[in-house]
């Protein structure tokens, strides 16, 4: 595959998961690391190996199952992405976000991105949940943009306006949902990073000066790719692990995967919340 994506390929991607679907999903779900088991809830699965669908990114993380599980949940279609792949795998910022492309082509509008996450904000504790409210794109930051390359103008301007990237209506509906179920849902900021090695210290202090609460290695691209095509977003970080803002412990990804079956189930209360309020 070419660095950058045509719209060709995404459309070859889109036909052959259109064929296998039994029903158009209205809302799409990408699980990060530990949290694949939400899929599990889908009733009416249809499972769709990554590897079946032409030019999608095969991910190589532990944690993450590479598939698509496309369904029912609180009698509404939708179509889940069981783990996700990230630059640091080694595809390009256009590869790897082209499974959200897919997702607009097949007419979904809203997608629901979850990611494991380390507490910056030093009063979030591992196990909570963090309901995002805007990002720190410093992958982009430094040119590593997803919409680098030709524009794609049939799915959305050159020029995409950022200033609402999660969108207000669907984190009112998330935090009505947690207040329902008596869930603790902290609010902030996600900073992306490139990875795969975890934060020092002094990179960590800096992302808190900046304003950060959580940080991992993913999401952003997603959402702007996403937010260019003009869906509405709703994110969510996983709270696996506290920051390491003196050097005094160590962060390990099987630390974060098993946050994430402490993290699962609050994540699912809230995502059926949400599906209930939206198409209610």
């Amino acid at each position: 595959m070419t660095e950058f994506v045509t719209l060709a390929q995404i459309d070859e991607a889109s036909a052959a998961v259109r064929a296998r679907l039994e029903a158009s999903p209205r809302v799409g779900m990408i699980l990060g690391s530990g949290l694949g088991s939400l899929a599990d809830q889908i009733e009416q699965p249809v499972h769709i190996p990554y590897r079946q669908i032409p030019h999608w990114p095969v991910s190589t993380v532990i944690g993450h199952e590479g598939r698509l599980v496309a369904g029912q949940l609180e009698g509404q279609p939708v179509m889940v992405m069981q783990g996700r792949s990230h630059y640091y795998e080694g595809y390009s910022m256009s590869q790897i976000t082209l499974p959200v492309r897919v997702m607009r082509r097949l007419g979904i509008d809203i997608v629901i991105i979850t990611n494991a996450a380390g507490g910056v904000n030093p009063s979030f504790e591992p196990g909570q949940v963090m309901l995002i409210v805007d990002h720190l794109n410093l992958i982009g930051m430094a040119g590593l943009n997803p919409l680098r390359g030709p524009n794609l103008d049939e799915l959305g301007p050159r020029f995409p306006d950022m200033s609402v990237p999660y969108d207000p209506a669907l984190r009112q509906l998330a935090l009505e949902a947690a207040q329902e179920k008596g869930i603790l849902l902290q609010q902030g900021v996600y900073a992306s990073l490139a990875g795969p090695s975890f934060e020092t210290p002094a990179e960590l202090r800096f992302l808190r000066s900046a304003g950060a609460d959580a940080v991992g290695m993913s999401t952003v691209p997603e959402v702007i790719v996403a937010r260019h095509a003009g869906m509405r977003v709703l994110g969510f970080s996983g709270i696996s692990n506290k920051a390491n803002l003196d050097g005094s412990t160590i962060t390990t990804h099987e630390e974060v995967l098993e946050a994430g079956e402490k993290i699962a189930p609050q994540l699912l209360s809230l995502l059926r919340g949400v599906l209930r309020r939206l198409f209610a």
